[in-house]
Parts: structure tokens; C-alpha cells; sequence
């Protein structure tokens, strides 16, 4: 009969065994900013309500509709005060 091999104490096998002594803080972090990325964390209470990732689409695509239409009903100011126009006869 075989005998079992202890496992250690906190539960994790050597291979798993991570010296962060040599570890890089923010190694990849330049080039996440310039390739971009395409994963968005969502604080705990939005996640409570979107329980999937077609939900949050659909949300913000509903979202973006709805900017689009009010974007077309409003006019850009010019920079110039409005004043009174001056009356010519």
C-alpha cells in the first residue's frame, strides 16, 4: 500500500510556490496602456445588477443611442454673448 505524501501546511504545492522577491511591480502596465485592453472592472453594485457581459452591452449601446439623439437636438454655442440686436430704420 502506497502511503500518502504530506501535503503542506498552507495547502499550496511546491511548484505553486511564488518567490515575490523577484517579482516586477508594473511590468506590462506601458504596454497595456499603448496596445489598450479590453477588459473593465465594475464595482460591486453595478455587477449586482448586469449578471452578464451581453447586459452591460446592451446597456451602454442603449446609452450611445440615446446621446446620439439628443446630441442632434441641441446647437453648439458660437463663443458670443447673446445681446440685443440693434434696430436699423
Amino acid at each position: 500500500m502506497k502511503s500518502k505524501r504530506a501535503t503542506p501546511r498552507n495547502g499550496m504545492r511546491q511548484e505553486y510556490d511564488f518567490d515575490y522577491s523577484t517579482a516586477v511591480r508594473g511590468k506590462y502596465y506601458r504596454r497595456l496602456m499603448t496596445e489598450g485592453t479590453n477588459i473593465v472592472v465594475l464595482e460591486p453594485d453595478v455587477a449586482r445588477v448586469f449578471r452578464s457581459s451581453a447586459a452591460v452591452n446592451d446597456a451602454l449601446r442603449s446609452l450611445l443611442q440615446v446621446s446620439e439623439a439628443t446630441r442632434r437636438l441641441t446647437t453648439r454655442s458660437s463663443g458670443r454673448p447673446r445681446g440685443r440686436r440693434r434696430v436699423t430704420r
